[in-house]
This record gives C-alpha cells, sequence and structure tokens, in this order.
C-alpha cells in the first residue's frame, strides 16, 4: 500500500497488526529514520538490526528473522538500512511466507518508480510504502509543532520557522534542537512550556554556530595546523567544548545521508544540488570535499566517537579542552589519510 501526508502519522502510531514490511523512502532520510523510529515506539519493540547483504546473499534470512521469536518473548522490530536492490528477493518471500512474527522496516533513499522493491511495498496489502521529501514553508513548521509536542514544547508559527530555518529544515537536527530547548527551559510532555525567541538565543544552534562549526569543518577536512591554532584560542575552562561537538554532530548527519547516496550510486552533483537548500553557499566546497573524502562507515565512526566524546566531556573529569582538542586531531589526521 502506498501512505501519503494524511495517513502515515496513523500508520506509524498505531501500527495495523498485519503489516509485514514498511518501506520509507524518498530524499529526506532524516525523516524517514525518524518515521521509523515512531514506529518502534509504538510496536514497544526492540530494533534489530539485519545487513542487507546478508539478505541478498540468502533471501531466506529476511523470513528467518521476522519469523523468530524473541528470546525473551519480547517484540522486535527488523531494520535494514541502507533498503536496496539487494533485499528484493527477500521481501518478495517475507511477503509470501505464511506467518511473521516480527514486521521489517526498510530505510532508502531515492528510488525510480521502476524500482522493483518500491513496487512489491506499493502493490501488497501487507506492506506500507511512504515517500518522504524535505519539508518546505508550512510544512516545515507543522514539522517543528508536531516534533516539539513530543518533548512539551508549545511552539508558535514563527518560532517554528525560525528553528527549521537554522536546522536546514533537517528533521534529525530539528529533533536534536528540540530536545535541547525542552531540557533548557524545563518542558516535558506532562509539564508543556512554551518556546521563545529567548531561548533560542541563548542554546540554539545559530548561537555562536560558525565558530563551532568552523571546529568542526577543520577537522573532517584534514586541516592540521588551522585546527591547531583554532585550538589554542579557546578558553582554557573549556566551556566551548559541548557546543564544538554538538556543532560537529550536526555536521555529521548532513553528511552521513548524503555519503550513503553517492555510495549507493547517485552522482555528487546532484547530491550536492538537493543539499543546496541548507547550505550557505561558501560552505558548498568544503562539503563537497568531505563528501569526497569520507565514506559512510568512516562518517559512521566519527559519529560514535563524537557521541562518547560528549559523555565524557559531561561525566568524566578529565580535562575538558584537552579532551576535546584530542579528539578533533584525530579526526583531522583520519581525514588527511584518507
Amino acid at each position: 500500500m502506498k501512505a501519503n501526508k494524511a495517513t502515515i502519522s496513523q500508520a506509524v502510531g498505531q501500527p495495523a497488526g498485519d503489516i509485514r514490511f514498511y518501506l520509507f523512502h524518498g530524499q529526506d532520510e532524516s525523516q524517514s529514520r525518524a518515521l521509523a523510529s515512531r514506529l518502534l515506539e509504538a510496536l514497544g519493540a526492540t530494533k534489530s538490526v539485519l545487513n542487507g547483504s546478508s539478505v541478498k546473499g540468502d533471501p531466506a534470512t529476511l523470513v528467518d528473522e521476522a519469523g523468530a521469536i524473541g528470546l525473551f518473548g519480547d517484540k522486535r522490530l527488523i531494520w535494514i538500512e541502507p533498503a536496496t536492490k539487494d533485499v528484493e528477493e527477500g521481501v518478495a518471500a517475507l511477503l509470501e511466507a505464511a506467518a511473521v512474527e516480527s514486521p521489517v522496516v526498510g530505510i532508502a533513499g531515492s528510488l525510480p518508480k521502476t524500482s522493483a522493491l518500491l513496487k512489491l511495498a506499493e502493490a501488497s496489502p501487507l506492506a506500507l510504502a511512504y515517500a518522504s521529501y524535505v519539508p518546505e514553508g508550512q510544512d516545515a513548521e507543522r514539522m517543528v509543532v508536531d516534533l516539539g509536542r513530543r518533548f512539551g514544547l508549545k511552539i508558535s508559527p514563527p518560532i517554528a520557522s525560525r528553528v527549521a530555518d537554522s536546522a536546514g529544515n533537517d528533521q534529525a537536527i530539528v529533533a536534536q534542537e528540540l530536545q535541547k530547548f525542552a531540557l533548557y527551559v524545563d518542558a516535558s510532555p506532562h509539564a508543556p512550556k512554551e518556546l521563545d525567541h529567548a531561548a533560542i538565543d541563548d542554546v540554539g544552534a545559530d548561537n555562536a554556530e560558525g565558530d563551532f562549526l568552523r571546529l568542526a569543518d577543520l577537522a573532517l577536512g584534514g586541516d592540521l595546523e588551522e585546527l591547531s591554532e583554532e585550538l589554542e584560542r579557546l578558553p582554557s575552562g573549556g566551556s566551548e567544548a559541548i557546543p564544538v561537538v554538538r556543532s560537529l554532530q550536526r555536521r555529521l548527519l548532513m553528511l552521513a545521508p548524503a555519503r550513503a547516496r553517492v555510495e549507493r550510486g547517485e552522482r555528487i552533483d546532484s547530491v550536492m544540488t538537493s543539499l543546496g537548500r541548507s547550505l550557505f553557499w561558501k560552505d558548498k566546497s568544503k562539503i563537497l570535499r568531505m563528501l569526497q573524502k569520507w565514506s559512510a562507515d568512516d562518517l559512521a565512526t566519527v559519529s560514535e566517537r563524537a557521541g562518547k566524546l560528549e559523555r565524557s566531556l559531561i561525566f568524566a573529569p578529565a580535562p575538558v579542552r584537552e579532551t576535546l582538542g584530542e579528539e578533533l586531531l584525530a579526526i583531522a589526521r583520519k581525514a588527511r589519510s584518507l
């Protein structure tokens, strides 16, 4: 079946028991992941990642995984990302199986109308397909308002527009920002609070974003000498360390799905064109170099390390500025070797 804007929210918020396969595709991969995460939450399931190459080698693997009962009888959601033509035979077998225990979700980028995987999902009453597009205008505002409600934030249209613009309309980045705002204003779904310009001025991504993002870009670009000089200028107290790490994470959130599209066979100039809405013109050349330099696997590794670094900066007694500097320089050395 093919879902649309009017039906997708209920489809993932109150999932039907007969749907075995969810295919979330389209250019806005962050929205696809967000829908899959909402589905996971609604099912009360655990995420069980399955590699597409495993399904290609043995299509029956997908049916076996979906038919298996959890070790403790817990619910599972089989998660395939990226979902490519490698899984077409496996999905066909899944839809023909007598019964399954766990549904499967596939996160795909842009798929042509001729895609066999897309045709399977749209034609079967046991599957659901939805195309995610980068929201703009009022759609972007509604996306921010809806996400904010989940964190206990009441957001007016002007505020929603500002948040969407600062995040390049990227749903994953918007969610990250709204979670931060909710903590700052002490909001929760049980105790909603109004989000205002003052809170965004205090902790928003556009607050000193340029300086923090510059350090992240120097690291990802492999500019060791200039990065070392910039690190020397950071305050010794390390108060800017967390904003720097979060700027790095924001850049990775943009680069990772873009690089995945390149590795699926899309032309890099086409990918860059689609990123144009969320990029300043002066950043385009360095983003292009990063996409050419870093693989999806390497970006995933850096993202994992960035998450660990943030936690260590918050909870560990290690010197903050030195810990940040060591990690950024390690990223820069890796970038130079690629």
